[in-house]
């Protein structure tokens, strides 16, 4: 979906020329392209230069839609899908993670869904990654953090 945002107005784009930018196998990126024309999200065009195009603006169609569409539903563990009926797990009682699984569930959508394809294509990659996700003032890069329990490669780390 980002070649497909780079190139919005530039013509069409064949899976060929997606499959080698994005170094995927065409028979998957097959599939997926028939997910997201059902979908709506982009549309072919047959033919000796036909390809695909998306069917929105890049600023109009959120990560969040698109990975829906590919995965389904946002949820990181099974009591935190939509389609979860309560009480159909016999430790939802006495569950004390459910609400820390909840608020993982919440932040996750919420990153997905305010980040476009647009967005996407307007960042840049910095020399260190890990750079780009600490946007807060309060937040500090980590490049690589190890320890007994834990192994992060980039992040970030809240200052007091």
């Amino acid at each position: 979906m980002t070649e497909l945002a780079r190139a919005h107005g530039q013509g069409l784009l064949s899976l060929a020329e997606i499959a080698r930018t994005e170094m995927l196998p065409l028979a998957y990126l097959e599939q997926l392209i028939g997910e997201l024309r059902r979908a709506g999200l982009v549309e072919g065009v047959r033919g000796l230069h036909g390809g695909y195009r998306l069917t929105r603006l890049p600023a109009e169609i959120t990560v969040g839609e698109v990975y829906r569409v590919l995965e389904g539903p946002i949820a990181p563990v099974e009591c935190t899908a939509d389609d979860y009926l309560p009480h159909s797990c016999s430790r939802e009682d006495g569950c004390l993670s459910r609400s820390v699984w909840d608020r993982v569930q919440r932040s996750i959508s919420a990153v997905l869904d305010s980040t476009t394809l647009q967005d996407l294509c307007n960042e840049r990659t910095p020399a260190n990654p890990a750079t780009a996700v600490c946007r807060d003032p309060g937040l500090i890069a980590i490049e690589t953090i190890t320890g007994a329990r834990a192994a992060v490669k980039e992040g970030c780390l809240k200052t007091p």
